[in-house]
């Protein structure tokens, strides 16, 4: 319940820009570097959340001041903005390893992400960044959030409808299953796009979705319980299949989602695994 609550929640209070920071660049540095640093899966998709939601908020307030600074010539607009996309592009990758020491300090893991450790990464990279600096980054994107930085991730949603279904009766190997929807959460990370414009065209019956209904699509792209559940369902259906139609319908009785909306979801992520058109 708690976990639903701040999923509509979180949907009710949605930017515009969601997802602009979830590209797949972004979110593929973001898992080599939680793998490099031996974090654990919780702390990778905790860092994407961290990096999207801080710079979201980062862009906004630069922005909103921006417009209270500069009311005078379009020129000097220009060139205010400029200089403030060069401020956001310069710190981007010291604000992405930031939220991958606060995840690692969030997961409770025995391999917290140090300043040493970090700024070896850094320098590495030809940044001359000092412990201060990175301390200072860290804070820039506590006190952006204010603070609230614990937030749920698809991760949690994922295992905790795992823990109902095991509870209602679903007689599945725990272990392999939990491993498959790991391996399909990373594949719906990294192709986060292609997925949900497939989803968005067989929800729409049409091939070319207009501007409007692309960003009526965006609550449905930052749906983390209809994400879960759809990770389950695949997951079942490649390694359970004969319990797959079953496994669905307790799905819809746990979260409310429709199954006809749970088998769109497989048929997009299991359509790129495959990369086939035949449903």
């Amino acid at each position: 319940i708690r976990l639903a609550t701040e999923n509509e929640q979180y949907l009710g209070e949605l930017s515009g820009q969601a997802g602009c920071f979830k590209e797949p660049q972004i979110v593929e540095f973001i898992f080599l570097l939680a793998e490099k640093w031996h974090l654990d899966q919780s702390a990778r998709y905790q860092a994407v959340e961290l990096l999207e939601r801080f710079m979201i908020k980062q862009v906004e307030q630069i922005c909103k001041s921006s417009r209270e600074n500069v009311k005078s010539r379009e020129q000097e607009q220009d060139s205010s903005w400029s200089s403030l996309k060069d401020q956001i592009h310069n710190t981007f990758v010291l604000r992405l390893v930031s939220c991958i020491q606060l995840a690692s300090k969030l997961s409770l893991h025995y391999n917290i992400v140090n300043s040493d450790t970090a700024l070896k990464f850094l320098q590495s990279l030809k940044y001359s960044y000092t412990k201060q600096e990175l301390l200072e980054s860290e804070l820039a994107v506590l006190r952006t959030l204010h603070f609230q930085i614990n937030v749920s991730t698809p991760l949690a949603y994922v295992e905790l409808l795992l823990e109902v279904l095991g509870h209602n009766g679903c007689l599945l190997p725990a272990k392999p299953l939990h491993r498959m929807c790991m391996q399909l959460l990373d594949f719906s990370y990294l192709t986060r796009d292609t997925i949900y414009d497939t989803l968005l065209k067989i929800a729409i019956e049409n091939s070319t979705p207009s501007k409007l209904q692309v960003a009526k699509f965006l609550t449905v792209k930052e749906d983390f319980m209809l994400l879960a559940v759809g990770i389950i369902s695949t997951s079942v259906f490649i390694l359970n299949p004969g319990h797959w139609k079953q496994v669905v319908e307790h799905l819809n009785c746990i979260t409310g989602i429709t199954s006809q909306s749970i088998l769109e979801f497989s048929y997009a992520v299991l359509k790129h695994i495959v990369g086939s058109t035949t449903p």
